[in-house]
């Protein structure tokens, strides 16, 4: 029996999940998981090297190289013979979102499932309300008491 495959970590949900090319074929539609597109956005888009990447997503290197070799040849197959790409599905965490306020400097953290299905833009800041903010990746924010 199989060992059952580890969770990969993904920044955040897609914005389009069905890619249709112009002249719709026959053809069965090809299925790209979630953490397989979060392995080509950090290898191909973002230029991270496989340890980073692995990194990133909470996965070993070896597993991340076998993710990003599935979702390389669902893309090439799709491509090649004109079959559409839907994204769904698969083994897979989203992170949590930390932000930091421009106005008082706050920095917290906001868990997938308590925003409320929010997206960035319409999270305010729990200390003073404000609406400015950006968002930092884990390794840019500290780690004194107030940050956490």
């Amino acid at each position: 029996m199989s060992r059952r495959r580890c969770c990969g970590l993904i920044d955040e949900t897609i914005v389009c999940e069905t890619f249709i090319p112009q002249g719709y074929s026959r053809w069965p539609e090809v299925i790209v998981q979630l953490e397989e597109l979060e392995a080509l956005r950090l290898k191909d888009k973002v230029g991270l090297d496989q340890v980073e990447c692995a990194a990133a997503m909470g996965v070993s290197r070896a597993t991340f190289q076998r993710i990003l070799g599935a979702a390389r040849s669902k893309i090439a197959t799709a491509l090649t013979e004109g079959r559409p790409i839907i994204i769904q599905g698969g083994n897979y965490t989203i992170k949590n979102r930390v932000f930091e306020c421009i106005d008082c400097r706050h920095v917290w953290e906001v868990e997938p499932c308590s925003a409320g299905g929010k997206h960035g833009y319409e999270i305010d800041c729990p200390r003073c309300g404000s609406m400015k903010k950006r968002r930092l990746d884990k390794g840019q924010w500290g780690c004194g008491e107030e940050n956490l």
